[in-house]
């Protein structure tokens, strides 16, 4: 009888040593400060990789999260920006709507009281708009930045109820306010000026975008902040993603030239 369990050994060993390569060639190179992901993929991966319900896509989906932010913490990413639902996503069956906004309540809690979250020194930041929130998910989201806003070392902003078209429109309405109020005139709004008041304002714009999934677009994230992101599309599906995968990213990132249109 053939024993199966050799060539797996054999297969594990070859793509552990390939997965080393990469990574020693990619910290060779400049890691992105910022990276942000569209995690796409939680429910086909369920339907057709699993064969169960979309359900459990996003539970894995909701694990990855915390894989993910260690990863980029061992890598020497500084920021994170994650997509986690959308302002359209509202729209879904609510029967669906309200599993996740489960998951987003209990992701929030975990990363809150996860020891090693705190000895990353991770900061989370939540945008999006919370008027959409339920309270229990509110709650979660006012405990996660509360336990963790005296950190430093990396900062995860999670989107939950976001759209980048929203983010401009509360952005111009804020900076039209001051206007109207006579702290700001109107040769004072400057694009220096309006990312000072879009959501993600404590950070640099993101270096990278990465969507998996393999769709190709950007779905109304980060409108104003991804004019001079580099972006890469994976076939992967988010809960099946990979360290490697984000190793290949990033190498993939290092090999442009970023001229920002000079």
């Amino acid at each position: 009888m053939i024993d199966m369990e050799i060539p797996r050994l054999i297969m594990d060993s070859a793509y552990s040593k390939y997965e080393a390569t990469i990574k020693k060639q990619v910290m060779a190179g400049e890691i992105p400060n910022h990276i942000a992901f569209i995690m796409d993929g939680n429910r086909r991966y369920a339907q057709e990789v699993l064969g169960k319900s979309t359900f459990e896509g996003h539970k894995l989906g909701k694990d990855k999260i915390n894989e993910v932010t260690h990863w980029c913490k061992d890598l020497g990413v500084k920021h994170l920006t994650i997509f986690a639902f959308s302002t359209e996503n509202f729209n879904r069956d609510p029967e669906e709507v309200d599993y996740i906004m489960d998951l987003i309540e209990q992701t929030l809690y975990e990363f809150a009281d996860d020891d090693e979250v705190h000895g990353l020194r991770a900061n989370l930041k939540i945008i999006g708009d919370r008027s959409l929130y339920p309270e229990r998910v509110l709650k979660a989201v006012e405990y996660a930045e509360e336990r963790t806003k005296d950190y430093d070392n990396l900062t995860v902003h999670m989107a939950i109820g976001y759209g980048g078209r929203q983010d401009i429109t509360d952005t111009v309405r804020s900076i039209a306010q001051k206007v109207k109020d006579g702290e700001l005139e109107p040769d004072d709004i400057t694009e220096s000026l309006i990312s000072s008041y879009i959501s993600t304002k404590d950070v640099p714009d993101p270096d990278l975008l990465l969507r998996t999934s393999g769709e190709i677009r950007v779905s109304n994230f980060l409108l104003w902040q991804m004019a001079y992101s580099e972006f890469y599309f994976t076939d992967v599906y988010w809960p099946g993603f990979r360290y490697i995968d984000l190793l290949r990213a990033i190498r993939d990132y290092q090999k442009r030239k970023r001229r920002y249109g000079v």
